[in-house]
């Protein structure tokens, strides 16, 4: 019986699509160089800054430079083009209220991260881990399972909610069970194809699923 949700950001929680390319075209434009449509955005994202800097630069480019353009860049942006998809807080509550641990584990960056959730979902997580440089990024589990051992739940315990091939790959990794939700940046033969086996069109797909492990 799962004791614990873990669940990805980008895509999963939160719609920020737009408000990265407005970063990331930002950035790019202060080196010179094209900028990215709203499509190549949806598939860049999902590995962290990084490689979204390193999709997105022309061959030879510098990504190093348009990384650190873009963390200012979004770090200074008020995501005024962010959304919470409909239903999910009301769920993360009901889940809270149940006494199930709630974590996030992200490929951003964790000053984002954090500010992100703070700002959307306030006091509903017990453990916000992204990316500042101390575990590697996913589909790398080790910072799934340093947040599992920080809320003392076992890894067979939990699962793990994300709307991309990384989180499938996360999952299977920490060993836990893993979900792949629909409303993401990913279809659902992208999601098959990494070998996906649960799949929620919606928020309330989501709750009968995740019941059948609570």
């Amino acid at each position: 019986m799962a004791k614990a949700v873990f669940f990805d950001l980008d895509g999963t929680l939160l719609d920020t699509a737009a408000d990265i390319r407005d970063a990331l075209n930002g950035a790019l434009a202060s080196f010179g160089y094209p900028a990215v449509t709203y499509g190549e955005t949806l598939s860049y994202v999902g590995n962290g800054a990084r490689r979204l800097a390193e999709r997105a630069v022309p061959e030879g480019g510098d990504a190093e430079g348009v990384l650190a353009a873009f963390a200012k860049l979004y770090a200074d942006c008020r995501n005024e083009r962010t959304r919470a998809y409909e239903g999910m807080a009301e769920l993360l509550a009901r889940l809270k209220q149940e006494g199930t641990k709630l974590a996030v584990i992200t490929n951003k960056l964790q000053v984002s991260a954090s500010g992100l959730i703070g700002k959307f979902y306030p006091a509903l997580f017990d453990f916000v881990g992204g990316d500042d440089g101390t575990f590697p990024v996913k589909p790398d589990p080790s910072l799934t399972r340093y947040a599992a051992l920080s809320m003392r739940v076992p890894l067979r315990d939990c699962v793990f909610v994300g709307d991309g091939e990384t989180d499938v790959f996360t999952a299977r990794n920490a060993g836990m069970v893993g979900v792949s939700v629909l409303w993401g940046y990913r279809t659902r033969e992208q999601l098959a194809a990494s070998g996906a086996q649960y799949f929620a069109e919606d928020v309330p797909a989501l709750e009968k699923i995740l019941k059948k492990f609570l």
